[in-house]
C-alpha cells in the first residue's frame, strides 16, 4: 500500500467509510449518518468537550487528571465512570478490551454475553464497537466530564466512528504508537493508512465547527524508552494528524524517572511539536501535553506504589503537563477495583493541587538536558524527512524498515529492536546500543560518556546486564539497577 502524507479528499474518505461502517452491524446505526452526528456533537456541552477543557487547563496552567478504566457491561461501565468522576477525575476514559483492539468483534460479543451470565466483567475493557453508538452516548449522558477512548488499536476506524458519533470528543492513538507496542504483523504503511482515516474523520468534524482532541500514545512500550525517540514519534503522529485536519492535539510522554530529564522532556515535547507544526504550515493547531505515570513494573507493596504515584504527580505538576494519566497502588496485582482506582485519582489530585502554583525553574542541568533532547529529535526528524524526500509518511515507513527509528522492546516485526537503553549514573535513560538509529556520532559519544560514568562508579563494564537491572529496579524500590550499595556519585 502506497501511503503519502496528503489530506484525503472527501470523496476518498466517504468511499472508504462505506466499507468501514459495513464491517460490523453496529456500523449501521442511524446516528452514524454524518449530518446527524454533526448535529449531535454540536449539542455536547462545552464542559463535556475534551478539546475545550484541555484549552481551559492550559490557559490556567493546571495539570488535569485522567485514569484508565473499562469493563464489559454497559451498566457497570457507567457505574465505574460515575465513581471515578466523583473521585475527582477531570477526564474519563473508556479503556477498550483486547478483542476490540484487534477487530475481533465476534469474540468481544461472546465476552459480553458470558459477562452478562456471570454478572461480572470477563473482558479487560469496554467493547465500544459491540455496544454501539447509542450505548456509548448513554455513557456520556451519565457523566459531567469529557469522555475519551483509550485502547491500542492498529485499525481503530469503526471504533473512532462510533465513539465520536456518541459525543466522545477525544480518541487516543496513532499509526505508530498503536501499532508497534500492540501488534506483531501489521505493517506501518497499513496502520498509518488506518489512522489517516481516523484523523480525516476528526478533520471532517472540525470542518463543521466541532472541536475534537486527538492524542498520540506517548509511552510506547513503557520500558526505558529514551525521551528523544518517544518525542520524535509523537511529533510525527501530530504532523500526520494535522495534515488530515486535526486542530487539537495532545502529545504524550511516559515517566522515565530522573526528574530533570522528565521535566526537560515535557518542555521539549511542547516546544518541538509547536515548532514542527509551524514549520510545515499547520499554524492553527492547539497543542497540549500528557504525562503518563510510571508505565514499567510497579512495587507490590501498596505504600511503595503510592510513593511512586506521588513522585510521578510531582514531576507532572512541576513540568507543567496539561494532563496526567494515573496509576493505582494495585498496579502490580492486576485490574484495579473502582475503589482503588479512585484512590489513585485522589492521591494524584492532591499532589498536583498542592503544586499548582509551582513550576521547576530554569537551571544549567535542565537547560543542558533540553538541549540534548532537541539535538536528538532534530537529528531523527531530519533523517526521516530526508528518507521520504520531504514526505513524512513515506519517510516514516522507510525509517522503520531501516531501523532509523527503533523502539526498545516493541513486539512488532516492523521494528528492528536493535536499540538498547540503560540509565546513566543519575538515572537518566540513555542509549547503550544504537543499532541503525539515525543519530550523529557526537550524540552517540554523549551517551557513551554518560554510561561510562556509571560503569566506573559501579565498577563494571557497560553491558546488557545494565539494561536488565534497570528494567527491574523500580519494582524493587530503586531507580537505577545498581549491582551493589555504596556506589560513588
Amino acid at each position: 500500500m502506497q501511503v503519502v502524507n496528503k489530506k484525503w479528499s472527501l470523496e476518498k474518505f466517504l468511499e472508504v467509510r462505506k466499507e468501514v461502517l459495513a464491517s460490523w452491524p453496529t456500523g449501521s446505526s442511524p446516528l452514524l449518518d454524518l449530518d446527524v452526528a454533526v448535529e449531535n456533537l454540536k449539542k455536547v456541552p462545552a464542559h463535556k468537550n475534551f478539546a475545550l477543557k484541555l484549552m481551559e487547563a492550559k490557559a490556567q496552567g493546571r495539570t488535569y487528571v485522567q485514569p484508565r478504566a473499562g469493563v464489559a457491561l454497559l451498566s457497570e461501565h457507567i457505574d465505574l465512570m460515575r465513581h471515578l468522576e466523583k473521585a475527582g477525575a477531570d477526564f474519563l476514559p473508556a479503556t477498550i478490551d483486547s478483542y476490540t483492539r484487534h477487530n475481533r468483534y465476534a469474540e468481544a460479543e461472546e465476552g459480553v454475553r458470558v459477562s452478562q451470565q456471570e454478572g461480572r466483567s470477563l473482558l479487560n475493557g469496554f467493547p465500544a464497537v459491540n455496544h454501539g453508538v447509542e450505548a456509548c452516548k448513554e455513557v456520556l449522558d451519565a457523566v459531567n466530564v469529557p469522555m475519551q477512548a483509550r485502547h491500542g488499536t492498529p485499525d481503530g476506524r469503526l471504533l473512532a466512528e462510533i465513539i465520536h458519533a456518541a459525543g466522545w470528543t477525544s480518541n487516543e492513538g496513532g499509526g505508530i504508537s498503536y501499532n508497534l507496542p500492540y501488534a506483531k504483523n501489521i505493517s506501518i504503511a497499513d496502520s498509518l493508512y488506518y489512522w489517516q482515516y481516523c484523523d480525516r474523520l476528526v478533520g471532517y468534524y472540525e470542518d463543521h465547527g466541532i472541536h475534537i482532541n486527538r492524542e498520540p500514545f506517548g509511552p510506547l512500550t513503557g520500558t526505558l524508552v529514551p525521551p528523544s525517540i518517544a518525542i520524535t514519534i509523537g511529533i510525527i503522529e501530530a504532523l500526520l494528524a494535522a495534515e488530515q485536519g486535526v486542530k487539537n492535539i495532545t502529545v504524550g510522554y511516559g515517566q522515565c524517572g530522573n526528574i530533570i530529564q522528565d521535566v526537560a522532556a515535557i518542555h521539549m515535547l511542547q516546544e518541538l511539536t509547536d515548532e514542527y507544526l509551524h514549520k510545515y504550515g499547520y499554524n492553527d493547531v492547539f497543542v497540549t501535553t500528557v504525562f503518563h505515570q510510571w508505565m514499567g513494573g510497579f512495587p507490590s507493596d501498596e505504600a511503595k506504589a503510592a510513593g511512586l504515584i506521588a513522585m510521578a504527580s510531582t514531576v507532572a505538576a512541576l513540568a507543567g503537563a496539561t494532563k496526567m494519566i494515573t496509576k493505582t497502588p494495585y498496579e502490580s496485582i492486576g485490574v484495579p477495583t473502582k475503589e482503588i482506582n479512585g484512590f489513585g485519582i485522589r492521591e494524584s489530585k492532591m499532589v498536583v493541587n498542592l503544586l499548582k502554583d509551582q513550576k521547576m525553574q530554569p537551571s544549567p542541568l535542565l537547560d543542558s538536558e533540553k538541549l540534548q533532547i532537541r539535538k536528538e529529535v532534530t537529528c531523527l526528524l531530519d533523517t526521516v524527512y530526508e528518507l521520504g524526500d520531504n514526505d513524512l509518511a513515506v519517510g516514516t515507513i522507510k525509517a522503520f524498515e531501516l531501523g532509523v527509528i527503533d523502539v526498545p522492546f516493541a513486539p512488532s516485526k516492523q521494528n528492528q529492536n536493535k536499540v538498547l537503553p540503560a540509565r546513566d549514573n543519575n538515572g537518566c535513560v540513555r542509549i547503550l546500543e544504537f543499532g541503525s538509529l539515525g543519530m550523529s556520532q557526537d550524540i552517540k559519544d554523549f551517551h557513551k560518556q554518560k554510561l561510562d560514568e556509571r560503569a566506573k562508579a559501579e565498577g563494571r563494564s557497560i553491558t546488557f546486564q545494565m539494561t536488565v537491572d534497570d528494567i527491574y529496579a523500580v519494582s524493587q524500590g530503586q531507580l537505577i539497577g545498581r549491582p551493589m550499595t555504596g556506589i560513588k556519585k
